[in-house]
């Protein structure tokens, strides 16, 4: 444990939604809900006015409707959460050398790494500084804990949410820690919270009393040790600059169970090849491939296969992740697909098997050009080309009204929004989906992209202290139209 809280914890206060009424004006203030919005959608993130009736992340997207059937339901855009994120971290590496970043939106940083003074004083003054310069450069808001141990720090900024900063000073830990429940704690999930509670243990500070023993005979001598310790607010992990990656992986749940063998096999080679495409992005090899499938009763099976030395040929992934397939039965229906890559390294090792199948594909793909080209040309039926989808919350650009977002769509229109992030609340207007003059759009800047406008310097969420409900649900999302989208 630090002698004095230099160990900050920062949570961008609920990031996806937080980013969209940032950007959508018409949307501050009002539920809005991120995540997969068709029938097997899951809620990524919900504003403060949507988790007021009870919406929350990780929530199947249909009992969230049912909660709040009138908040904003949009699709993630990763494009402008990423954008943020690199700006956050920015200003969290101006501060030291040392920053963990857990995720988009949430990151440790050591500041007496970074030659913050070791008196609690200062570092508050810092995470205060820390803020106020996120806000001024994304318009959103973070909470910050500060604390002499990651664990604490990062309970710390639980309590400070939303949009707040709290210091527990060095001495104070327990205390702190003793009313709050057990599942507080890194590492409780249900099953230990439930081998507690039938040994009477629900707080933090009987957790503590039970003493080491106890624990170590309940949940094994690793858990049981580990539990004991942060229950006497000890922590001694040390801010780690990188985090290496163990798998690279991607995955995708479908609307309808997927019965088609020919399909399935279609969208396990599409998935490998994503899974190539970040795994190069991070310039990363791996030797281990493996695939999930979870069937249409939720039962759940990987299958894996290591070769004989790392690579990322797509060619051999590919052709593993289908010879993995073949062992699983999928005529019952499948619900999810996944194929991920583990094992990773810093270099490829050539392959004879991955040079042969390589050279056998090219083979297949001239011979084939061959046939075509001694063929006679005969008039084929243009090809329709599939219908475009607009998926609630995308940006979009139409030719006469400029930026707006896709607030819903289907029967064939599309209803768009045309607000940008520095105007006031936009009009709404209706199009034909195939409507040549709408057009795909990218994000816009959150905040200095366009001229000053008379609207609230408020942010997009506010402080728990002033943080309304909506007058009526009625006032949420107006205009949601139908949405048609997958997850």
């Amino acid at each position: 444990m630090r002698p004095a809280p230099t160990i900050l914890h920062l949570d961008m206060d609920a990031f996806y939604a937080s980013a969209e009424q940032a950007a959508k004006p018409s949307l501050r203030g009002k539920p809005v809900v991120v995540g997969g919005i068709g029938p097997r959608g899951v809620v990524a993130t919900a504003s403060y006015e949507a988790r007021v009736f009870g919406v929350r992340s990780a929530m199947p997207t249909a009992q969230a409707r049912r909660l709040c059937p009138n908040a904003a339901y949009l699709s993630p855009r990763f494009t402008l959460y990423r954008q943020v994120s690199e700006t956050v971290m920015g200003l969290l590496h101006a501060l030291s050398p040392l920053v963990e970043p857990l995720s988009l939106d949430e990151a440790f940083v050591d500041l007496e790494a970074g030659g913050v003074a070791p008196e609690t004083a200062a570092v508050r003054a810092v995470g205060e500084q820390l803020r106020r310069d996120i806000r001024a450069a994304t318009g959103l808001t973070g909470s910050v804990g500060l604390a002499g141990a990651k664990m604490l720090a990062k309970i710390a900024s639980e309590q400070a949410k939303p949009d707040g900063l709290v210091v527990i000073p060095p001495g104070t830990e327990r205390e702190l820690l003793g009313p709050m429940s057990v599942r507080t704690l890194p590492g409780v999930g249900p099953a230990t919270a439930e081998t507690l509670r039938r040994a009477g243990i629900h707080t933090i500070a009987e957790t503590a009393e039970a003493g080491e023993a106890e624990l170590v005979r309940l949940l094994g001598k690793a858990h049981g040790a580990g539990l004991y310790a942060m229950a006497l607010g000890q922590d001694d992990r040390p801010v780690v600059a990188e985090r290496d990656a163990k798998s690279i992986s991607v995955e995708d749940t479908f609307e309808v169970d997927l019965t088609d063998r020919t399909r399935v096999r279609t969208e396990v080679l599409r998935l490998a090849d994503r899974c190539v495409q970040r795994l190069r992005a991070a310039g990363r090899s791996g030797r281990t491939v493996v695939i999930k499938v979870r069937n249409y009763d939720f039962s759940t099976l990987t299958r894996s296969e290591t070769l004989r030395g790392p690579t990322d040929d797509p060619a051999v992934i590919r052709e593993a992740a289908v010879r993995l397939l073949e062992l699983v039965d999928t005529t019952g229906g499948v619900r999810l697909l996944g194929v991920g890559v583990s094992g990773l390294a810093d270099f490829t090792q050539e392959d004879l098997f991955a040079q042969l199948t390589t050279e056998r594909e090219a083979e297949e793909l001239a011979r084939a050009a061959e046939e075509r080209a001694g063929a006679e040309p005969a008039e084929e039926a243009p090809e329709e080309e599939r219908p475009r989808r607009w998926h609630p919350g995308v940006d979009v650009i139409h030719d006469e009204y400029g930026a707006g977002w896709v607030q819903g769509s289907g029967l064939g229109r599309v209803t768009v929004r045309f607000e940008t992030p520095w105007s006031a609340p936009g009009r709404v207007r209706t199009f034909a989906v195939e409507d040549p003059a709408l057009r795909p759009g990218e994000p816009l800047p959150l905040v200095g992209g366009g001229p000053a406008v008379d609207q609230s310097s408020d942010p997009a969420i506010l402080p728990k202290s002033v943080s309304e409900v909506p007058e009526s649900p009625g006032d949420a999302a107006s205009d949601p139209g139908e949405e048609i989208s997958r997850r």
